[in-house]
């Protein structure tokens, strides 16, 4: 009748080796680390275990020193609250080179040809690089999932009483100035991160693309005319003007230093959806 954590539960199995090689899952052989601050940021959310609301919160880590960027009751995982923290984040942090997240909303679109969303192609603007982990592979994530093991202990063992938000901030601060980590030899995240030289502009100029660039602009549609068809690109394109670069038979469509609308390999091809990647 005593409730244990599976994660004790394994480590009594592994004390007594009674897990067989073939039965664990391979390790990584490696970890990996960016050599300097803001060289990339991860992001997802919280599951919602342990908290009031469908959705949890929204984390974003600074890849290399740990220093938790935003902490953030989004409430709901719309492209609007989200753009708000994150903006705010910028404010305040400057801007990273790349981000890291998963395929999940609100940056990510498995029915968009580019799996481009509002919110992916607004960082791209910034001229932020977009990576996107592994599917089913949390582990590519690893910092902030580790974090969020970190934060569902801390609900578990004080759960807010009042205001999320103001507990989450206070989290927050505890994290990043309090806390020592391991990885950094015990010593607290802002000991090792600093401020982005990079700022945040909330009306970027429009995307210069190399001079002599074969260049056309999205219609309200998402798509372009191209070999006297239509072909669509992306609705979260409307409007805005992108590179086309041929290779053989093939077609690369390019949003800002992007290929397509992210840094995920893709197939690069006119199909017969009509549609370009």
């Amino acid at each position: 009748g005593i409730q244990l954590p599976k994660s004790t539960v394994h480590r009594i199995l592994l004390r007594y080796d009674l897990v067989h090689g073939e039965d664990r899952h391979s390790q990584a052989p490696q970890r990996f680390e960016r050599e300097r601050p803001n060289e990339l940021w991860q992001m997802d959310f919280k599951g919602p275990r342990g908290w009031r609301h469908p959705v949890g919160p929204l984390s974003v880590i600074d890849d290399h020193s740990r220093y938790l960027i935003a902490l953030s009751a989004t409430g709901s995982t719309h492209a609007a609250p989200v753009r708000a923290q994150l903006e705010q984040a910028f404010i305040d942090c400057g801007l990273p080179e790349g981000m890291l997240m998963d395929h999940g909303v609100p940056w990510f679109s498995m029915k968009a040809p580019g799996f481009s969303t509002s919110l992916s192609l607004w960082l791209m603007r910034q001229g932020i690089q977009l990576h996107w982990s592994r599917i089913r592979h949390p582990q590519t994530q690893g910092k902030v999932e580790r974090f969020h093991g970190e934060l569902q202990r801390a609900l578990r063992w004080r759960p807010p009483r009042a205001d999320l938000q103001e507990w989450l901030d206070e989290f927050r601060w505890e994290h990043n100035h309090v806390r020592p980590h391991e990885a950094l030899g015990m010593q607290t995240p802002v000991s090792h991160w600093r401020r982005s030289e990079r700022s945040y502009d909330p009306n970027p100029q429009a995307w210069e693309y190399p001079a002599g660039s074969w260049v056309l602009k999205v219609d309200s549609d998402g798509k372009i005319k191209l070999q006297g068809e239509h072909w669509l690109i992306s609705r979260a394109l409307s409007g805005e003007r992108i590179r086309l670069v041929t290779m053989a038979d093939r077609v690369l469509v390019y949003y800002c230093p992007e290929p397509g609308a992210g840094t995920r390999p893709r197939q690069p091809a006119i199909d017969d959806r009509r549609s370009l990647v």
